[in-house]
């Protein structure tokens, strides 16, 4: 079978994807505009040879949390060299579904990762929900940091050459996929299907980009309605994470546990819902609840650095 062909076929397995939920994301006013209080940080808190500064960002009051981590960080390395050396531009792409969209999960996370390392890599311009999220790089070396996020997409949605194309033209050095919440609200959920899906994103990343390195994370929780007034927690959310969970291990791919940090099955919902972090719709987050999310992936990542430099 020629590449050509397989390909083809490659793409028409993955255009079959689950029925999405999350059509409507933050969106934000004009207040919200995001302007990043440190983006033209000429240089991050120490030399990138160096461990950074680590904050954190989770609530206190979030009840049965886990730890903030990335597992499998060491397939991160060859990230990480590329950052120490400081001679050309590191690119993240973060790839997802509405919570990506709404252009504050993803610049929460990239402002985060600038304060430590600089920003001296893009110009400081300002993304509302208006603008894409994609950075404009200045030339000089250091941390470039992109996000294209599609509502209520689930990860078939970027199974086809428009949007590979894209990435790949974004010549990515990590690649971050960001989905789950709309797989889970399919009613018919199949794991099966969802990791097929995954499967087919990760082998034409492989095929289109085929020096980066992917990491997966795991969405956040929801509630679903069970009747025209009352919102149940998603039942569907659990088995999506461990659908997740287990493709990045049987793949090796390093992975961001969010459902799980923020109190997994027992109390994620309730931690966000509680806490006013939850909008209306209790599927999508407040500016707040996204900072927190972004600032809590930068942190998680930095914490990763720390451990390579240290080693």
């Amino acid at each position: 079978m020629n590449s050509r062909l397989w390909l083809w076929l490659l793409l028409l397995g993955c255009a079959v994807g689950a029925t999405a939920q999350d059509r409507i994301p933050d969106r934000l006013s004009p207040q919200d505009t995001l302007r990043n209080p440190v983006l033209h940080v000429q240089h991050g808190t120490a030399p990138l040879h160096d461990p950074v500064t680590v904050g954190n960002s989770l609530p206190r009051t979030f009840r049965n949390a886990g730890t903030n981590c990335i597992l499998r960080a060491e397939q991160l390395s060859p990230f990480f060299e590329k950052l120490c050396q400081g001679t050309e531009p590191v690119r993240i792409v973060q790839l997802g579904d509405s919570h990506v969209r709404g252009h504050m999960f993803s610049v929460a996370a990239r402002h985060t990762l600038e304060a430590a390392w600089g920003s001296q890599a893009v110009h400081p311009d300002a993304i509302t929900y208006q603008t894409t999220a994609l950075a404009r790089e200045t030339g000089a070396p250091g941390l470039v940091y992109h996000a294209i996020g599609i509502n209520g997409a689930t990860a078939a949605e970027f199974c086809n050459t428009e949007q590979m194309d894209k990435v790949a033209s974004l010549m990515p050095d990590l690649v971050i996929l960001s989905f789950g919440t709309n797989e889970s609200h399919n009613r018919r959920y199949d794991p099966v299907e969802h990791y097929a899906q995954m499967d087919a994103l990760l082998t034409l990343l492989r095929h289109y980009v085929p020096d980066a390195e992917v990491m997966l994370t795991t969405p956040p929780g929801s509630y679903v309605r069970a009747s025209r007034r009352r919102r149940i927690i998603n039942p569907r959310t659990a088995k999506a994470v461990d659908t997740i969970l287990e493709f990045a291990e049987a793949r090796d791919l390093p992975v961001w546990d969010l459902y799980n940090l923020a109190g997994g099955a027992r109390s994620a919902c309730a931690n966000w819902r509680t806490n006013r972090l939850m909008q209306r719709d209790q599927v999508h987050f407040t500016h707040q609840g996204y900072t927190i999310q972004g600032n809590l992936l930068g942190e998680a990542l930095l914490k990763a650095f720390n451990d390579y430099v240290a080693n």
